[in-house]
Formats: structure tokens, sequence, C-alpha cells
């Protein structure tokens, strides 16, 4: 099966990119950890339809799935609801320090979701991970 994290890897890696605006370096990196949030749905099982309230289900899933802490959980809420200011109402919406934190916890959640999938479902992982 291919790896499930790869979307998510490949954002992270892209996020990294130096000159980028603080509003696409923070919607790289959320949806990186939108890509591990519905990598770890689908590993149990659940399918993960699109359209209303796609992000809010996965995200709120992951207290469930991986064992997320509710306060990583609550604060990547907080940054669903900032993403979506910035990508429908308000450009320039994210600070230096909101991209940061969005990409820093985009990266532990992939690597979170990556160790709960090899301890999981080892099975699901390809050679590369």
């Amino acid at each position: 099966m291919l790896d499930l994290l790869a979307l998510a890897d490949r954002d992270l890696r892209n996020a990294k990119v130096s000159g980028l605006d603080n509003d696409w370096r923070f919607n790289i990196a959320y949806n990186a950890a939108l890509q591990a949030g519905t990598a770890a749905l689908v590993a149990s099982g659940f399918a993960v339809p699109k359209g209303d309230s796609h992000h809010f289900r996965v995200i709120g899933s992951l207290a469930l799935t991986v064992g997320l802490e509710g306060k990583l959980v609550d604060q990547l809420d907080r940054y669903r609801r900032k993403r979506s200011v910035s990508v429908y109402d308000v450009a320039g919406a994210i600070s230096d320090a909101e991209s940061r934190g969005m990409l820093a916890l985009a990266e532990d959640l992939v690597e979170h979701v990556h160790a709960w999938l090899l301890q999981n479902h080892p099975d699901l992982m390809d050679s590369k991970s």
C-alpha cells in the first residue's frame, strides 16, 4: 500500500521553502496536519467524506485515533478557524508566529501519526517508512 503520509511529508517539505509568505506557509503546514489526521482515520477503518465539516471531523478524531492530547487538538482547531479566515476572508491574516506555530504542530503531528501507524498498522506502511 502507498505510504499514507506521503502527502503530509510533501507538504511539510514545501512549507519549509524559503520566501513563502506567512499565509501560504501556514496553509501548507495545515494541510500536512490534515493529511496526517486523514491517514489515521483511514488506517482506523473510517471513510473520510469530503464536504461539510471535513476538517473539523478529521481534527476532532485525533484524540480518538492516535491519542493526541486535547490541548493539541484544541490548538489545531484554532488554527483551522484561522486558516479559514486567511483562505476566504483576509489576505495577510497569518502572523509569523502563527505560521511557525502551525509548522511546528504539523511536524509533531506527522511524526506522531507516523509512529502510531508503525506501531498499530505496520501492514499499511511501505518499505520507505
